[in-house]
């Protein structure tokens, strides 16, 4: 009935009642995945605006649904990916970056410059395009984001049952995701951990993060991995949290921006990287690890360090 209800969408305002496989979801992440074909900032603005309701009272995004719930959304115009819009952007590669798959998951090796879902200025993002290339999938979602900038694993759950279990383990801080990131100068840290909240803001209609004592918790790990004297350091991270803009937002209160950020990096070591190859932000996530909570069954996937990034390390050698 819930189904049917939902194929509606569009033609009128629909209510209705959370299934047992949404209990605990946000109700953000349940919109983006029911409104399909909807851009995301469409979808934020229709909480904010309270269009969207549970149980005829406004709520925040971050409200997690509850068993009994009943949900109001207003009638919206949906645009499904198709092959031919895959076929158009030339996605048929795509399937060779999956690094490991089974049942329950997909980890992918996202191309830097693919953003994971559709959005303003984008007409098909990973997770649509993988819904294209994977018809029989259709539950399959985003667990978690990457910058359009960053490369690297992007894990996906292939059933609703999945990525309730992936949310609560990212809640909890129980997937290890770690990423290697070119900064600006002789770190002199060595391994040290970074908890500074962090605030979300809009600036020019796009997202933009500051350290900020009223923001959210989060918590960086840094490294050094290698370095190049004066003018470079290579930095594994790893955030047991995951807000936006994160670790580019830590790196660059410490002093060392990472090379080829356009929004929190120095535009002068910006231009000196480009002038070795440096083409986009040096920020790849190359591993993830957690343990099925139900199974105990364990999951570590990585992925190599691009052949354009390898190059910069190489030219500072």
């Amino acid at each position: 009935m819930q189904r049917e209800r939902l194929n509606q969408l569009g033609k009128g305002v629909i209510t209705t009642e959370v299934d047992s496989g949404s209990v605990g979801q946000r109700i953000d992440n349940y919109l983006l995945r029911v409104l399909k074909g909807v851009p995301r900032a469409h979808v934020y603005q229709l909480i904010r605006s309270g269009q969207v309701r549970i149980n005829r009272g406004r709520i925040r995004a971050s409200y997690r649904l509850r068993s009994g719930d009943t949900i109001r959304i207003p009638p919206v115009r949906t645009r499904r990916a198709t092959m031919a819009d895959a076929d158009a952007e030339g996605l048929a590669w795509l399937e060779q970056r999956v690094l490991y798959e089974d049942e329950r998951i997909l980890v992918l090796d996202k191309p830097a410059g693919m953003a994971v879902h559709r959005g303003s200025g984008v007409s098909l993002g990973c997770i649509e395009a993988l819904r294209c290339l994977r018809p029989k999938h259709t539950d399959m979602d985003l667990a978690h984001r990457l910058d359009r900038g960053t490369s690297g694993c992007l894990l996906i759950a292939k059933k609703r049952s999945s990525l309730r279990l992936l949310h609560a383990l990212l809640r909890d801080g129980r997937i290890e995701k770690r990423y290697l990131a070119l900064v600006r100068g002789a770190w002199p840290h060595g391994a040290i951990t970074v908890e500074q909240p962090l605030r979300k803001e809009r600036r020019g209609g796009s997202a933009f993060v500051v350290v900020d004592a009223a923001g959210k918790p989060a918590t960086s790990q840094f490294a050094l991995i290698d370095s190049f004297g004066s003018r470079a350091s290579l930095l594994e991270a790893l955030i047991p949290t995951g807000r936006t803009h994160q670790i580019r937002v830590h790196a660059s209160a410490l002093g060392y921006p990472i090379a080829g950020d356009s929004q929190y990096g120095d535009p002068k070591f910006n231009a000196e990287m480009q002038n070795l190859g440096l083409r986009r932000m040096f920020l790849h996530a190359h591993a993830l690890s957690f343990a099925w909570p139900d199974t105990g069954a364990d999951v570590a996937v990585s992925a190599a360090l691009p052949d354009d990034l390898r190059d910069v390390l190489d030219r500072l050698s």
